[in-house]
Protein backbone atom coordinates (compact mmCIF):
# COMPACT_ATOMS: atom_id res chain seq x y z
CA UNK A 1 0.00 0.00 0.00
CA UNK A 2 1.58 3.51 -1.05
CA UNK A 3 2.24 5.63 1.68
CA UNK A 4 -0.15 8.74 1.37
CA UNK A 5 2.19 12.39 1.70
CA UNK A 6 0.96 15.75 1.73
CA UNK A 7 0.27 17.11 -1.62
CA UNK A 8 1.35 21.20 -0.68
CA UNK A 9 -0.89 22.17 -3.63
CA UNK A 10 -4.06 20.01 -3.71
CA UNK A 11 -5.95 18.52 -1.20
CA UNK A 12 -6.70 15.12 -0.87
CA UNK A 13 -10.07 15.49 -3.16
CA UNK A 14 -7.92 16.99 -5.71
CA UNK A 15 -8.72 20.61 -4.97
CA UNK A 16 -5.85 23.23 -5.30
CA UNK A 17 -5.14 24.94 -1.82
CA UNK A 18 -6.68 28.60 -1.71
CA UNK A 19 -2.60 30.00 -1.86
CA UNK A 20 -1.63 27.79 -4.64
CA UNK A 21 -5.12 29.30 -6.70
CA UNK A 22 -3.65 31.62 -9.23
CA UNK A 23 -0.58 29.83 -9.93
CA UNK A 24 -2.57 26.58 -10.76
CA UNK A 25 -4.67 28.70 -13.23
CA UNK A 26 -1.53 29.95 -14.73
CA UNK A 27 0.30 26.40 -14.82
CA UNK A 28 -2.76 24.75 -16.52
CA UNK A 29 -2.60 27.47 -19.50
CA UNK A 30 0.91 27.27 -19.59
CA UNK A 31 2.22 24.14 -22.59
CA UNK A 32 4.54 21.88 -21.31
CA UNK A 33 6.59 22.47 -24.03
CA UNK A 34 6.68 26.06 -23.33
CA UNK A 35 8.13 24.66 -20.00
CA UNK A 36 10.68 23.17 -21.03
CA UNK A 37 11.84 26.12 -22.99
CA UNK A 38 12.16 27.54 -20.30
CA UNK A 39 14.01 25.27 -18.03
CA UNK A 40 16.34 24.81 -21.04
CA UNK A 41 16.85 28.70 -20.51
CA UNK A 42 17.07 28.50 -17.37
CA UNK A 43 20.01 25.86 -17.21
CA UNK A 44 21.96 27.85 -19.94
CA UNK A 45 22.28 30.72 -17.80
CA UNK A 46 22.95 29.04 -14.98
CA UNK A 47 25.95 27.49 -16.57
CA UNK A 48 26.94 30.80 -18.50
CA UNK A 49 27.01 32.34 -14.88
CA UNK A 50 29.09 29.89 -13.48
CA UNK A 51 26.30 28.82 -11.11
CA UNK A 52 28.06 25.45 -10.35
CA UNK A 53 28.22 23.01 -7.56
CA UNK A 54 31.65 20.86 -7.50
CA UNK A 55 31.25 17.01 -6.90
CA UNK A 56 33.71 15.45 -6.09
CA UNK A 57 34.93 11.49 -7.80
CA UNK A 58 32.86 11.47 -10.41
CA UNK A 59 33.96 10.96 -13.89
CA UNK A 60 32.34 13.45 -15.58
CA UNK A 61 34.14 16.25 -14.14
CA UNK A 62 34.19 18.10 -11.40
CA UNK A 63 31.63 20.80 -11.20
CA UNK A 64 27.76 20.26 -12.00
CA UNK A 65 24.86 22.26 -12.24
CA UNK A 66 22.52 21.72 -9.74
CA UNK A 67 18.66 20.91 -11.32
CA UNK A 68 16.75 24.00 -10.93
CA UNK A 69 13.00 23.34 -11.08
CA UNK A 70 10.40 26.13 -12.42
CA UNK A 71 7.28 25.06 -10.10
CA UNK A 72 7.98 27.62 -7.18
CA UNK A 73 6.96 26.20 -4.10
CA UNK A 74 4.47 28.30 -2.05
CA UNK A 75 3.84 29.28 1.48
CA UNK A 76 1.16 31.47 2.61
CA UNK A 77 1.59 34.30 5.27
CA UNK A 78 0.24 32.66 8.42
CA UNK A 79 2.10 29.94 7.86
CA UNK A 80 5.68 31.57 7.63
CA UNK A 81 4.98 33.65 10.49
CA UNK A 82 4.84 30.58 13.17
CA UNK A 83 7.73 29.39 11.25
CA UNK A 84 9.79 31.90 11.36
CA UNK A 85 9.12 32.40 15.26
CA UNK A 86 9.80 28.93 15.53
CA UNK A 87 13.46 29.15 13.78
CA UNK A 88 14.43 32.38 15.77
CA UNK A 89 13.12 30.46 18.75
CA UNK A 90 15.52 27.85 17.91
CA UNK A 91 18.31 29.22 16.57
CA UNK A 92 18.35 31.89 20.13
CA UNK A 93 18.44 28.68 22.31
CA UNK A 94 21.33 26.76 20.13
CA UNK A 95 23.28 30.12 20.91
CA UNK A 96 22.87 30.15 24.70
CA UNK A 97 23.35 26.22 24.58
CA UNK A 98 26.99 26.89 22.98
CA UNK A 99 27.93 29.61 25.29
CA UNK A 100 27.17 28.11 28.15
CA UNK A 101 28.94 24.81 27.41
CA UNK A 102 31.87 26.49 27.32
CA UNK A 103 31.42 28.31 29.70
CA UNK A 104 29.48 27.84 32.93
CA UNK A 105 27.88 24.52 31.41
CA UNK A 106 24.86 25.09 33.78
CA UNK A 107 22.37 22.85 31.56
CA UNK A 108 24.95 19.81 31.82
CA UNK A 109 24.88 20.06 35.65
CA UNK A 110 21.41 20.11 35.73
CA UNK A 111 21.64 16.78 34.22
CA UNK A 112 18.56 17.58 31.15
CA UNK A 113 21.78 17.12 28.98
CA UNK A 114 24.32 13.78 29.94
CA UNK A 115 27.66 15.53 29.86
CA UNK A 116 29.44 13.19 28.28
CA UNK A 117 27.39 13.81 25.34
CA UNK A 118 28.68 17.16 24.74
CA UNK A 119 32.76 17.02 26.72
CA UNK A 120 33.02 13.92 24.87
CA UNK A 121 31.80 15.06 21.63
CA UNK A 122 34.59 15.28 18.80
CA UNK A 123 33.42 18.62 17.89
CA UNK A 124 33.39 19.88 21.15
CA UNK A 125 36.82 22.32 21.12
CA UNK A 126 38.04 22.32 24.47
CA UNK A 127 40.54 25.83 23.19
CA UNK A 128 37.47 27.45 23.26
CA UNK A 129 36.24 27.32 26.76
CA UNK A 130 36.37 30.08 28.89
CA UNK A 131 36.97 32.27 25.51
CA UNK A 132 34.19 35.10 25.44
CA UNK A 133 32.69 36.32 21.57
CA UNK A 134 31.41 39.53 20.78
CA UNK A 135 27.84 39.37 21.75
CA UNK A 136 28.12 36.16 23.00
CA UNK A 137 27.00 34.55 19.59
CA UNK A 138 28.56 31.61 17.65
CA UNK A 139 26.49 30.79 15.39
CA UNK A 140 26.25 33.96 13.05
CA UNK A 141 24.51 32.01 10.26
CA UNK A 142 22.12 28.89 10.78
CA UNK A 143 20.71 26.65 8.06
CA UNK A 144 17.98 24.91 9.77
CA UNK A 145 16.71 21.94 7.79
CA UNK A 146 12.75 22.04 7.69
CA UNK A 147 10.64 19.44 6.71
CA UNK A 148 6.70 18.84 6.67
CA UNK A 149 4.75 15.35 7.05
CA UNK A 150 1.08 17.19 7.03
CA UNK A 151 -1.25 19.92 7.57
CA UNK A 152 0.49 22.43 9.89
CA UNK A 153 3.29 19.58 10.90
CA UNK A 154 6.66 21.49 10.52
CA UNK A 155 9.49 19.21 12.27
CA UNK A 156 12.89 20.50 12.52
CA UNK A 157 14.97 17.97 10.31
CA UNK A 158 18.41 19.15 11.65
CA UNK A 159 20.44 22.16 12.43
CA UNK A 160 23.37 23.27 10.42
CA UNK A 161 25.51 25.64 12.23
CA UNK A 162 29.45 25.02 11.18
CA UNK A 163 29.41 26.64 7.69
CA UNK A 164 25.54 26.10 6.45
CA UNK A 165 25.78 26.60 2.38
CA UNK A 166 23.44 27.19 -0.24
CA UNK A 167 21.62 30.40 0.03
CA UNK A 168 23.39 31.41 -2.94
CA UNK A 169 20.82 29.21 -4.59
CA UNK A 170 18.14 30.40 -2.99
CA UNK A 171 18.83 34.27 -4.23
CA UNK A 172 19.99 32.81 -7.85
CA UNK A 173 16.39 30.77 -7.99
CA UNK A 174 14.24 33.85 -7.80
CA UNK A 175 16.50 35.91 -9.81
CA UNK A 176 15.53 33.24 -12.72
CA UNK A 177 12.43 33.51 -12.10
CA UNK A 178 11.91 36.85 -12.20
CA UNK A 179 13.32 36.66 -15.42
CA UNK A 180 11.98 33.70 -16.89
CA UNK A 181 8.03 34.44 -15.53
CA UNK A 182 7.76 38.12 -14.74
CA UNK A 183 4.01 38.36 -15.32
CA UNK A 184 3.20 35.88 -12.38
CA UNK A 185 4.60 38.11 -9.79
CA UNK A 186 2.24 40.35 -10.45
CA UNK A 187 -0.46 38.11 -9.55
CA UNK A 188 0.59 37.53 -6.19
CA UNK A 189 2.49 39.16 -3.26
CA UNK A 190 5.83 37.37 -2.80
CA UNK A 191 8.22 38.66 -0.01
CA UNK A 192 11.60 39.39 -1.99
CA UNK A 193 14.33 37.86 -0.48
CA UNK A 194 17.35 40.21 -2.36
CA UNK A 195 17.84 41.55 0.94
CA UNK A 196 19.95 39.00 2.56
CA UNK A 197 23.18 40.29 1.25
CA UNK A 198 22.47 43.10 3.16
CA UNK A 199 21.25 41.55 6.41
CA UNK A 200 24.28 39.25 6.31
CA UNK A 201 26.65 42.52 5.62
CA UNK A 202 25.24 44.01 8.75
CA UNK A 203 25.34 40.93 11.16
CA UNK A 204 29.23 40.50 10.25
CA UNK A 205 30.05 44.35 10.99
CA UNK A 206 27.30 44.08 14.32
CA UNK A 207 30.04 41.49 15.73
CA UNK A 208 33.17 42.87 15.22
CA UNK A 209 35.90 43.05 18.03
CA UNK A 210 34.81 45.78 20.61
CA UNK A 211 35.86 48.95 19.88
CA UNK A 212 35.81 48.28 16.46
CA UNK A 213 33.92 50.71 14.70
CA UNK A 214 34.56 50.45 10.57
CA UNK A 215 35.32 46.76 10.71
CA UNK A 216 37.13 45.12 7.83
CA UNK A 217 35.02 41.99 6.98
CA UNK A 218 36.26 39.34 4.11
CA UNK A 219 34.61 35.37 2.98
CA UNK A 220 37.60 33.35 3.86
CA UNK A 221 37.24 29.82 1.33
CA UNK A 222 39.36 26.80 0.78
CA UNK A 223 39.14 27.62 -2.48
CA UNK A 224 37.79 27.17 -6.40
CA UNK A 225 38.03 23.21 -5.50
CA UNK A 226 35.57 23.74 -2.68
CA UNK A 227 31.93 22.55 -3.59
CA UNK A 228 30.50 25.93 -2.58
CA UNK A 229 32.90 27.65 -4.02
CA UNK A 230 30.65 29.50 -6.49
CA UNK A 231 28.70 30.92 -3.09
CA UNK A 232 31.90 32.16 -1.57
CA UNK A 233 32.91 34.24 -4.23
CA UNK A 234 29.14 35.24 -4.87
CA UNK A 235 28.24 36.47 -1.34
CA UNK A 236 31.77 38.32 -1.13
CA UNK A 237 31.17 39.84 -4.40
CA UNK A 238 27.01 40.82 -3.22
CA UNK A 239 28.81 41.90 -0.13
CA UNK A 240 31.33 43.94 -1.33
CA UNK A 241 33.97 42.59 0.47
CA UNK A 242 37.16 40.47 -0.38
CA UNK A 243 36.65 36.81 -1.00
CA UNK A 244 40.68 35.76 0.19
CA UNK A 245 42.15 32.45 0.87
CA UNK A 246 44.47 30.99 3.87
CA UNK A 247 47.19 31.83 1.69
CA UNK A 248 45.87 35.74 1.68
CA UNK A 249 45.83 36.97 5.74
CA UNK A 250 48.71 36.13 8.17
CA UNK A 251 49.22 37.43 11.83
CA UNK A 252 51.11 39.85 13.28
CA UNK A 253 51.25 41.58 16.92
CA UNK A 254 48.54 40.01 17.87
CA UNK A 255 46.23 40.62 14.74
CA UNK A 256 45.45 39.06 11.43
CA UNK A 257 45.94 40.75 8.35
CA UNK A 258 45.31 40.90 4.89
CA UNK A 259 47.90 41.28 1.81
CA UNK A 260 46.96 43.89 -0.49
CA UNK A 261 49.00 45.72 -3.95
CA UNK A 262 48.80 48.82 -0.75
CA UNK A 263 50.05 46.78 1.83
CA UNK A 264 49.18 44.71 5.05
CA UNK A 265 45.77 45.85 6.04
CA UNK A 266 43.75 44.88 9.40
CA UNK A 267 40.84 42.06 9.43
CA UNK A 268 38.38 42.14 11.75
CA UNK A 269 35.72 40.09 10.56
CA UNK A 270 36.31 36.36 8.76
CA UNK A 271 33.22 34.88 7.39
CA UNK A 272 34.77 31.59 7.15
CA UNK A 273 33.98 28.89 5.07
CA UNK A 274 36.64 26.62 6.43
CA UNK A 275 35.88 23.80 8.89
CA UNK A 276 37.67 24.15 12.63
CA UNK A 277 40.16 21.21 11.71
CA UNK A 278 41.84 23.30 8.80
CA UNK A 279 41.19 27.02 10.40
CA UNK A 280 44.94 26.68 12.29
CA UNK A 281 47.57 24.22 11.39
CA UNK A 282 49.03 25.29 14.36
CA UNK A 283 46.30 24.43 17.09
CA UNK A 284 44.49 21.52 14.76
CA UNK A 285 45.70 19.98 11.91
CA UNK A 286 48.91 20.16 11.27
CA UNK A 287 49.12 19.23 7.50
CA UNK A 288 46.11 22.30 6.83
CA UNK A 289 47.35 24.58 4.26
CA UNK A 290 43.81 26.37 4.29
CA UNK A 291 43.70 27.62 7.38
CA UNK A 292 46.07 30.57 9.20
CA UNK A 293 48.76 30.10 11.23
CA UNK A 294 48.27 31.25 15.02
CA UNK A 295 44.72 33.04 14.60
CA UNK A 296 42.99 31.13 16.74
CA UNK A 297 45.24 33.06 19.51
CA UNK A 298 44.39 36.63 17.98
CA UNK A 299 40.72 34.89 18.23
CA UNK A 300 40.91 34.01 21.66
CA UNK A 301 42.01 37.44 22.72
CA UNK A 302 39.32 38.81 21.03
CA UNK A 303 41.12 40.88 18.07
CA UNK A 304 39.28 38.95 15.30
CA UNK A 305 35.46 37.90 14.88
CA UNK A 306 35.02 34.19 13.18
CA UNK A 307 31.85 33.43 11.89
CA UNK A 308 30.72 30.91 12.54
CA UNK A 309 32.63 30.73 16.04
CA UNK A 310 34.98 27.96 16.58
CA UNK A 311 33.37 25.05 18.23
CA UNK A 312 29.93 25.27 17.03
CA UNK A 313 29.76 22.30 15.61
CA UNK A 314 28.90 20.38 18.84
CA UNK A 315 25.17 21.78 18.31
CA UNK A 316 24.54 20.37 15.17
CA UNK A 317 25.69 16.87 15.48
CA UNK A 318 23.04 14.67 15.42
CA UNK A 319 23.98 12.85 18.62
CA UNK A 320 22.69 16.62 20.32
CA UNK A 321 20.05 16.82 18.04
CA UNK A 322 17.46 15.38 20.29
CA UNK A 323 17.73 17.70 22.93
CA UNK A 324 17.46 20.87 21.45
CA UNK A 325 13.90 20.92 22.47
CA UNK A 326 14.78 20.66 26.03
CA UNK A 327 17.15 23.71 25.31
CA UNK A 328 13.97 25.88 24.11
CA UNK A 329 12.50 24.99 27.63
CA UNK A 330 15.99 25.41 29.85
CA UNK A 331 17.69 28.80 28.37
CA UNK A 332 14.40 30.47 26.88
CA UNK A 333 11.30 29.43 29.79
CA UNK A 334 9.03 29.05 26.53
CA UNK A 335 7.94 25.52 24.91
CA UNK A 336 9.35 25.16 21.39
CA UNK A 337 7.46 26.06 18.23
CA UNK A 338 8.98 23.44 16.04
CA UNK A 339 9.19 20.18 17.01
CA UNK A 340 11.97 17.25 16.02
CA UNK A 341 11.42 14.91 14.14
CA UNK A 342 11.01 11.36 17.17
CA UNK A 343 14.58 9.91 17.07
CA UNK A 344 15.73 6.66 18.54
CA UNK A 345 19.70 7.00 19.89
CA UNK A 346 20.85 4.30 19.03
CA UNK A 347 23.77 4.39 21.94
CA UNK A 348 20.94 3.18 24.31
CA UNK A 349 20.57 -0.43 24.62
CA UNK A 350 16.79 -0.42 24.78
CA UNK A 351 16.84 1.78 21.83
CA UNK A 352 19.01 0.36 19.79
CA UNK A 353 16.82 -3.08 19.98
CA UNK A 354 14.11 -0.94 18.69
CA UNK A 355 16.16 0.25 15.87
CA UNK A 356 17.97 -3.14 14.90
CA UNK A 357 14.54 -4.93 15.22
CA UNK A 358 12.57 -1.94 12.93
CA UNK A 359 15.43 -1.50 10.91
CA UNK A 360 13.69 -1.91 6.87
CA UNK A 361 11.13 1.13 8.47
CA UNK A 362 13.62 3.44 9.73
CA UNK A 363 15.82 6.29 8.13
CA UNK A 364 19.88 5.74 10.28
CA UNK A 365 22.28 8.40 10.21
CA UNK A 366 25.44 8.90 11.22
CA UNK A 367 25.71 11.09 13.87
CA UNK A 368 28.35 13.65 12.08
CA UNK A 369 26.99 12.88 8.29
CA UNK A 370 26.10 15.06 5.95
CA UNK A 371 24.93 15.29 2.58
CA UNK A 372 23.37 12.28 2.29
CA UNK A 373 26.00 10.24 3.25
CA UNK A 374 26.36 7.57 5.63
CA UNK A 375 22.54 6.98 6.45
CA UNK A 376 19.96 4.01 5.42
CA UNK A 377 16.77 4.81 4.44
CA UNK A 378 14.97 1.64 5.21
CA UNK A 379 12.13 1.66 3.20
CA UNK A 380 14.07 2.26 -0.27
CA UNK A 381 16.89 0.24 0.60
CA UNK A 382 17.01 -3.75 -0.34
CA UNK A 383 17.56 -6.86 1.90
CA UNK A 384 21.15 -6.90 1.39
CA UNK A 385 21.97 -3.53 1.87
CA UNK A 386 19.88 -3.53 5.47
CA UNK A 387 21.60 -6.56 6.40
CA UNK A 388 25.25 -4.91 5.47
CA UNK A 389 24.00 -1.91 7.64
CA UNK A 390 22.63 -3.77 11.03
CA UNK A 391 25.91 -5.16 10.95
CA UNK A 392 28.07 -1.47 11.23
CA UNK A 393 25.03 -0.26 13.14
CA UNK A 394 26.07 -3.60 15.70
CA UNK A 395 29.59 -2.46 15.73
CA UNK A 396 29.60 1.42 16.17
CA UNK A 397 25.67 2.20 17.91
CA UNK A 398 26.95 5.51 19.51
CA UNK A 399 27.56 6.63 15.71
CA UNK A 400 24.10 6.46 14.64
CA UNK A 401 20.34 7.71 15.19
CA UNK A 402 17.34 6.64 13.62
CA UNK A 403 13.98 8.10 12.88
CA UNK A 404 11.09 6.97 11.27
CA UNK A 405 10.54 7.57 7.51
CA UNK A 406 8.37 10.90 7.39
CA UNK A 407 5.96 11.11 4.57
CA UNK A 408 7.38 14.16 3.15
CA UNK A 409 5.70 16.46 1.90
CA UNK A 410 5.53 16.67 -2.19
CA UNK A 411 5.33 19.89 -4.53
CA UNK A 412 4.36 20.22 -8.01
CA UNK A 413 7.45 19.68 -9.70
CA UNK A 414 8.57 19.98 -13.70
CA UNK A 415 9.90 16.67 -14.46
CA UNK A 416 10.62 14.34 -18.12
CA UNK A 417 6.79 13.05 -18.04
CA UNK A 418 5.73 16.71 -17.02
CA UNK A 419 3.98 17.94 -13.85
CA UNK A 420 4.55 15.37 -11.19
CA UNK A 421 4.58 15.84 -7.49
CA UNK A 422 8.24 15.04 -6.00
CA UNK A 423 9.02 15.47 -1.75
CA UNK A 424 10.66 18.43 -0.69
CA UNK A 425 12.23 20.48 1.98
CA UNK A 426 13.40 23.50 3.21
CA UNK A 427 16.76 25.18 4.25
CA UNK A 428 15.62 29.06 5.86
CA UNK A 429 18.50 30.90 6.49
CA UNK A 430 18.41 32.53 9.98
CA UNK A 431 21.09 35.38 10.92
CA UNK A 432 22.35 36.27 14.17
CA UNK A 433 23.82 40.12 15.13
CA UNK A 434 21.99 42.70 16.70
CA UNK A 435 18.98 40.62 16.35
CA UNK A 436 18.21 37.64 15.38
CA UNK A 437 16.82 37.59 11.74
CA UNK A 438 15.96 35.74 8.64
CA UNK A 439 14.59 36.73 4.95
CA UNK A 440 11.35 35.25 4.06
CA UNK A 441 11.69 31.74 2.84
CA UNK A 442 14.64 29.88 1.97
CA UNK A 443 16.21 27.13 -0.26
CA UNK A 444 13.48 24.55 -1.45
CA UNK A 445 15.55 21.29 -2.09
CA UNK A 446 13.57 18.78 -4.44
CA UNK A 447 14.32 15.04 -4.71
CA UNK A 448 14.17 14.56 -8.44
CA UNK A 449 13.61 11.13 -8.62
CA UNK A 450 9.87 9.47 -8.25
CA UNK A 451 9.93 8.27 -4.52
CA UNK A 452 13.13 9.71 -3.40
CA UNK A 453 13.38 11.20 -0.11
CA UNK A 454 16.89 12.05 -0.55
CA UNK A 455 16.67 15.80 -1.28
CA UNK A 456 20.79 16.49 -1.19
CA UNK A 457 22.44 17.93 -4.21
CA UNK A 458 24.92 15.79 -3.78
CA UNK A 459 22.91 12.77 -4.23
CA UNK A 460 20.96 14.15 -7.32
CA UNK A 461 18.63 16.22 -5.94
CA UNK A 462 17.51 19.94 -7.25
CA UNK A 463 16.22 23.11 -6.61
CA UNK A 464 13.30 25.44 -6.54
CA UNK A 465 12.07 28.91 -5.58
CA UNK A 466 10.47 29.60 -2.38
CA UNK A 467 7.42 31.65 -2.71
CA UNK A 468 6.37 33.08 0.65
CA UNK A 469 2.91 35.44 0.52
CA UNK A 470 2.69 38.42 1.68
CA UNK A 471 -0.33 39.21 4.18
Amino acid sequence: MATTFYNEMTDAKGKVRPHYAAYSTWLKDMPDEKLAQKRAEADELFHRNGITFAVYGEDEGTERLIPFDIVPRIIPANEWKTLSAGLVQRVRALNMFIRDIYHEQSILAAKRIPAEQVLKNTQYRKVMHGVDVARDIYAHIAGVDIVRAGEGEYYVLEDNLRVPSGVSYMLEDRKMMMRLFPRIFSRYKVAPVDRYPDMLFDTLRSVAPQGVVDPTVVVLTPGAYNSAYFEHAFLAQQMGVELVEGQDLFVDDGHVYMRTTQGPQRVDVIYRRVDDDFLDPTVFRKDSVLGVAGILDVYRAGHVTLTNAVGTGVADDKSIYPYVPEMVRFYLDEEPILHNVPTFMCRKKDELKHVLAHLPELVVKEVHGSGGYGMLVGPTASKAEVEKFRKVLEAHPDHYIAQPTLALSACPTFVANGVAPRHIDLRPFVLSGEQVQLVPGGLTRVALREGSLVVNSSQGGGTKDTWVLEA
